[in-house]
């Protein structure tokens, strides 16, 4: 049984994400989520990456909660995975998974989870992974286009588009993947030079992005926080003449919503087994289409400015008027996936 959590916090000290910080991009209220794990008895000791002391701390009862970076480059994320790993490789509890943090502002590790899932309702979406340019060149003529084509990392459609042929979708992908350093593209060049035929350069373009295949009809789609049994609905309308929807600003809280796609949201919560997940979803009309997902540091617009939530009761799905507190719904959530999933 769970009776003690750390709290790991960036070099700021801040944890997790909240549109209404009391810091821009603060994250939540550490104190409010102190007081509100302790009404549940438990011990809440919250400590940075580098200072956490757990070598002598019980690892069947001790659970760790910690925040994700979306820092320019990745430089301080990529350290949070390390210290992530490791913890995951000696035993302790962690939520969410190692596979989780990694797919965090990363639709390369994203799509790759989706794809090596078990839930086929989620695979309507299906993804190529590139490393550089040069790999995508190669297979540029194997796409049915149209295509739409993300940068591994970003948020709100940026760096987004659509292709409609191959030699589009190789000018998109130059754009995008490119990695320029000065100093290393000179040195390339001169070992070009140097050494003539017998060595191959690096790629002047080594930042990762996906292509995948474009679901039409999409006039809108969902953001969609599911926080244990509430769920909690954003209508994204899409640009003007525009395919995208994320980062439109038109947007509306609504009730009225496709038949089904509350129990596919919680569905998708269930098969990845987490407390909290983030979920973009489009319906053609036909069926539901996950657009992409995120379990840690995901916007909370959703969650602090809906005035309604929806959670099902006697088999329904009714609608719960008022607003949420973002901490409150954290834990009282959490609390009750460790009651099921954790003894």
């Amino acid at each position: 049984m769970i009776n003690q959590i750390f709290i790991l916090t960036d070099y700021k000290g801040f944890f997790g994400s909240k549109q209404k910080a009391k810091f821009y991009r603060g994250g939540m209220d550490l104190d409010k989520l102190s007081a509100c794990f302790s009404k549940y008895g438990i011990q809440v000791t919250i400590s940075s990456f580098t200072r956490l002391e757990v070598k002598n701390v019980d690892k069947e009862s001790t659970l760790i909660l910690y925040t994700s970076s979306e820092d320019k480059h990745g430089f301080y994320k990529d350290f949070i995975e390390d210290i992530i790993f490791h913890l995951d490789q000696v035993g302790y509890n962690l939520l969410p998974s190692y596979a989780c943090l990694k797919a965090h502002n990363n639709k390369v590790a994203m799509e790759l989870l989706r794809e090596r899932s078990t839930m086929e309702s989620i695979k309507t979406i299906h993804s190529a992974v590139f490393g550089t340019l040069d790999e995508l060149i190669a297979q540029a003529d194997n796409f049915i286009f149209p295509v739409v084509i993300k940068p591994a990392s970003g948020a709100m459609s940026r760096g987004v588009s659509k292709a409609e042929n191959p030699k589009e979708l190789v000018n998109i992908a130059k754009k995008i993947s490119r990695s320029f350093n000065l100093k290393h593209n000179l040195k390339e060049l001169l070992r070009n030079i140097k050494y003539r035929k017998s060595y191959v350069r690096e790629s002047f373009y080594r930042s990762k992005f996906i292509v995948q295949n474009m679901i039409k009809n999409l006039g809108n789609d969902w953001k969609v926080l599911v926080y244990g049994p509430q769920i909690y609905v954003l209508q994204r309308n899409n640009r003007k003449n525009d395919f995208r929807a994320s980062g439109s600003g038109d947007f509306l809280f609504t009730k009225e919503l496709p038949d089904g796609m509350l129990d596919f949201a919680q569905s998708v919560r269930n098969y990845f087994n987490v407390p909290h997940i983030s979920l973009d979803i489009g319906f053609d009309g036909k069926r539901f289409h996950l657009i992409e997902f995120q379990f840690i540091n995901f916007g909370t617009t959703t969650i602090e400015k809906s005035p309604f939530y929806f959670e099902k009761f006697e088999g329904k799905w009714i609608v719960k008027e008022g607003y949420s507190d973002l901490e409150k719904v954290y834990v009282t959530s959490l609390m009750s996936y460790l009651s099921v999933h954790v003894k």
